[in-house]
């Protein structure tokens, strides 16, 4: 008998007897009184142990390291001993001016990227003075409508020097521009600038429903920014591909899994189509992930998806540069999770959330404050945040070692069922005929939908508990400061609106304009036309509204 023949009998004679202790301990088991606990948040079973035996025909991690293809043990090396993962803190609020400030104040803290949050009237396209914006400029976020606007939002801040992440989908493009624009300004060349650009317009149809154009003509703006982006703005992630709001929207783990990275491969798929070389804008995808309570069902859920989409990138698109199949990606604390009752419970739910995204390997993370549930954060509810990021990098000895729940039997096995479980709504996706006919459809909308209908009702029935909502519910009344924004937003950026439109070059904007439309008609890239518009000053909706005229609008389906 060979040594490797011996070597394998002798581990059959090890898992027959693990398998005869497994067998002893489940009638022991059986016979003992146990609570109900037979699925993750997400309703995937679980069982109430995990040993070898359930990674049989599975390799696991056990013979992969970080840095390595298919990089579930994450995508560098030297993990967070080599840098650790970016603290951004998602902020925005009232006029460019106020958010100027937060950002300041948040980078004297300790923040290492800036995050921004655009008010609604700015996530749809509009200016703040225009009709649809009333009652909403800065209530959720900064309020930009032009490049004036974003200048002052980065005023003092050098835009070569940090990196900057902004949440904005249908008018993507346009803020870009505008960012870009504002760098120049400051002797800052596009090839220099660091940061990422939400743009994931699929997601928006989906589940977060702020889009500004039909799917076809939002997805070439899209690979417009790839194009653009590839030759001229090389460190800039022209997407950030989100299942964050998917999750938010009520779907499970698997789902936000699954969903995400089929709009992923939609996306690389329309870049190809456009005759783009794979390797020339696949490294520069990025994706954002929600980290939810069930703790170490994220954690699989973030390794499975560096393998997922991996193997696809090499196997399906044929990438070649390993840069191509490595998925980097943006973090951020489950919002939907926080409540407002017993409002300080929200500190505790947001450390454990930060904690699986660092042992799932996260590239960037924004924890949420406490009082986000009830208003936008204060500047001690911010701080709170981000001291709880740096609590986790610098006093836990978390980032001293790469994946370190790898080669749990639990975590193991989590990660491959959610990979076979994505696989097989990948399947189901093909068959209605792909991401954007299941969008038309309402394919998709209708499975998170039944998902988030599922999950109130296990609230609202006692079966899944929310601590301080449907258990261990208190009478007093814990109040802590909000921030409240005014109406003084609105009128400011009403009067600042007519002053650029009395002093800007009006028909040079108007030649800009009618030269977009122009190049939206025919095939030409749009970036260096936006550019040109942003440039002279052309407002946000002004931008939007000349290539609505080419595109049209989009209209929601109704779906029965």
């Amino acid at each position: 008998m060979s040594d490797i023949d011996g070597a394998m009998t002798a581990l059959q004679a090890e898992l027959d007897a693990l398998r005869a202790e497994v067998a002893d301990w489940r009638s022991r088991y059986s016979a003992g009184k146990v609570r109900d606990l037979n699925y993750t948040n997400s309703a995937h079973e679980v069982a109430p142990l995990y040993t070898a035996l359930d990674l049989e025909g599975s390799a696991g991690t056990a013979l992969e390291t970080p840095g390595n293809w298919p990089y579930t043990r994450g995508i560098h090396p030297t993990g967070y001993r080599g840098r650790l993962w970016t603290m951004r803190q998602f902020a925005g609020f009232g006029s460019a001016k106020e958010t100027n400030e937060r950002y300041k104040f948040l980078l004297e803290h300790g923040t290492t990227g800036l995050s921004v949050a655009f008010d609604f009237p700015t996530l749809m396209g509009y200016d703040s003075d225009h009709a649809r914006s009333e009652g909403e400029v800065g209530k959720c976020g900064v309020a930009i409508s032009s490049l004036a606007d974003m200048e002052t939002l980065f005023e003092g801040i050098p835009l070569g020097d940090v990196s900057t992440s902004m949440t904005i989908n249908g008018p993507a493009i346009i803020l870009w521009c505008f960012y870009i624009a504002a760098a120049e300004r400051q002797g800052v060349s596009a090839e220099k600038l660091r940061g990422t650009v939400q743009n994931d317009i699929l997601k928006e149809y989906m589940a977060q429903h702020a889009w500004c154009f039909p799917i076809e003509p939002a997805l070439r703006l899209i690979v417009d920014m790839f194009e653009w982006g590839a030759e001229h703005a090389p460190q800039w992630n022209t997407i950030s591909i989100s299942g964050y709001h998917i999750r938010e929207a009520g779907a499970t783990a698997a789902q936000e899994l699954a969903f995400t990275l089929a709009d992923g491969f939609t996306y690389v798929e329309r870049g190809i189509a456009r005759g783009l070389a794979v390797d020339d804008f696949a490294p520069r995808l990025s994706f954002f992930w929600d980290v939810h309570n069930d703790f170490f069902e994220e954690i699989a859920k973030l390794r499975a998806a560096r393998r997922i989409w991996a193997r696809h990138m090499r196997e399906r698109y044929q990438a070649k540069d390993p840069k191509s199949w490595m998925m980097r990606f943006h973090s951020q604390t489950a919002g939907v999770t926080l409540t407002a009752q017993q409002p300080m419970n929200n500190v505790v739910r947001v450390a454990y959330q930060a904690l699986a995204a660092a042992l799932g390997g996260t590239q960037s993370l924004h924890t949420n404050s406490m009082d986000e549930t009830l208003a936008l954060p204060t500047e001690q509810a911010v701080q709170v945040a981000l001291r709880t990021q740096q609590v986790l990098a610098y006093e836990t000895g978390v980032p001293n070692v790469s994946d370190p729940l790898g080669g749990s039997y639990y975590v193991e096995k989590l990660t491959d069922d959610l990979e076979r479980q994505a696989e097989v709504l990948f399947a189901e996706i093909d068959g209605v005929g792909g991401v954007v006919k299941a969008l038309e459809l309402g394919w998709l909308q209708r499975r998170i939908a039944e998902s988030a209908a599922r999950q109130q009702w296990e609230i609202e029935q006692h079966r899944r508990v929310i601590v301080g909502v449907n258990e261990f519910v208190t009478d007093e009344s814990l109040e802590i400061p909000l921030l409240k924004i005014d109406e003084e937003a609105a009128k400011e950026q009403a009067a600042k609106l007519q002053a650029l439109r009395a002093s800007r070059d009006n028909a040079l904007c108007t030649a800009r304009l009618d030269r977009l439309r122009q190049a939206a008609r025919g095939k030409e890239n749009v970036v260096p036309f936006i550019l040109d518009c942003a440039r002279c000053y052309c407002t946000l909706y002004e931008i939007r509204a000349a290539l609505e005229d080419v595109f049209g609008a989009y209209r929601e389906p109704v779906f029965f």
